[in-house]
């Protein structure tokens, strides 16, 4: 039974907001995410509606400062600039937006055109981040892709035209890639000059159609090859990595997404929306039907939620910051936590000795070959806290 919950109190931090809008011409074949295919517009206005609903009850008596806004999904281009811009006006009427505020809309290179580009940026958005995932075709059709590379490019110069700080997505380790091929997607990504390059190693999910029929992938060792040549290549042209799987130039990082790993506030609006907000992780329900009618008539949303008890606050800070470049500073741990670093940082040292860690003017961090095994370092190292608390 989803529960309802309650905001909490008005707080003084700027927040940041996500919107997730779940409609896609077609699901892509990797894709795991909540997201439907079979809609109308009607359906679009009544979630348009909802969202709007949900926006004024939580911030109509509790109006907060945000500094980020991310709508992302699904595909926000199929949901249309109109909506984008009218969900846009209704925010700005309920929450302080900061001067300087970053509003990104995810899009797909094959719903973007001249009149929705038009009216997102007379919205106020500033930043696009689009998924091309790859720069050979073959391999765009192998995922389920609907565009063509050239498709992609004449997207992105287009784009080009009405925003000025553009992210791009890329995806490597696809069955049949060599290192060569994935190398030559990277170059091309390159020379087009984005802003922000995010690489995201492919993850076969459980019942997708890439899972159903089999997909063999490059062997771990080549997977690792292409991750650690990635970084080396980036830095080469310009891009400065930040985080596990992303790459900024001229410090155009994602800041609504260096929320995430700051452990700072932000609140999901939509279906299937994850939320860190009040002292809580919450979901919304992924039912788009359950959502809006249960936003639109008063009954419970809320499809779980954590308390984070086992994954406390300390341990969820430490494992998010150390997927970034910038990794922990101990004593802004501690004077945000109220104790002491100390294991912590033993559980570091066997990573030092083994280079995958490094302790550098002061902060602890993961080099290159530690972020390549992250999931596993992060894991033994919250391990060895609770033996060590015992």
């Amino acid at each position: 039974m989803p529960m309802r919950y309650t905001p909490s109190a008005a707080v003084t931090a700027p927040l940041g907001i996500y919107v997730h809008i779940p409609f896609c011409k077609r699901k892509c074949d990797y894709c795991d995410f909540y997201s439907i295919c079979d809609y109308t517009d009607k359906l679009m206005d009544r979630y348009l509606e909802a969202l709007i609903v949900q926006l004024n009850d939580y911030f109509r008596h509790n109006r907060r400062k945000v500094d980020t806004v991310y709508i992302g999904g699904g595909t926000p281009s199929v949901f249309g600039g109109k909506r984008i811009e009218k969900l846009l006006k209704e925010m700005r009427r309920l929450v302080e937006l900061v001067p300087g505020a970053e509003i990104t809309v995810e899009a797909n290179p094959e719903s973007i055109d001249e009149k929705f580009l038009k009216r997102i940026s007379s919205a106020g958005v500033n930043r696009l981040s689009m998924g091309i995932q790859s720069a050979d075709d073959r391999e765009l059709a192998s995922i389920g892709r609907l565009h063509t590379y050239s498709q992609a490019v004449e997207a992105y110069h287009l784009s080009r035209k009405y925003i000025n700080n553009i992210s791009l997505d890329l995806i490597y380790a696809l069955e049949g890639q060599t290192m060569e091929r994935w190398m030559d997607n990277l170059k091309a990504i390159c020379d087009l000059a984005p802003d922000h390059i995010s690489c995201y190693c492919l993850k076969v999910e459980e019942g997708t159609p890439l899972d159903r029929r089999g997909c063999v992938q490059p062997e771990d060792d080549v997977q690792a090859d292409m991750y650690l040549e990635s970084v080396k290549y980036l830095e080469s042209r310009g891009y400065a990595q930040y985080e596990i799987s992303n790459f900024a130039r001229n410090g155009r990082i994602s800041r609504h997404n260096s929320r995430y790993w700051d452990l700072s506030e932000y609140l999901g609006i939509g279906c299937a929306a994850h939320s860190y907000y009040g002292g809580r992780r919450f979901a919304f329900v992924s039912d788009i039907h359950a959502f809006i009618d249960g936003v639109l008539h008063g009954k419970p949303v809320v499809g779980e939620q954590d308390e984070m008890d086992y994954w406390n606050c300390s341990g969820e800070y430490v494992m998010l910051k150390l997927r970034t470049c910038d990794g922990i500073d101990p004593e802004v741990f501690e004077q945000r936590f109220d104790q002491s670093f100390e294991p912590y940082a033993r559980g570091l040292e066997k990573y030092v000795r083994s280079g995958h860690a490094k302790l550098e003017m002061g902060r602890w961090k993961l080099t290159p070959e530690g972020m390549l095994v992250s999931n596993a370092i992060l894991a033994d190292l919250l391990d060895s806290i609770l033996e060590q608390a015992e």
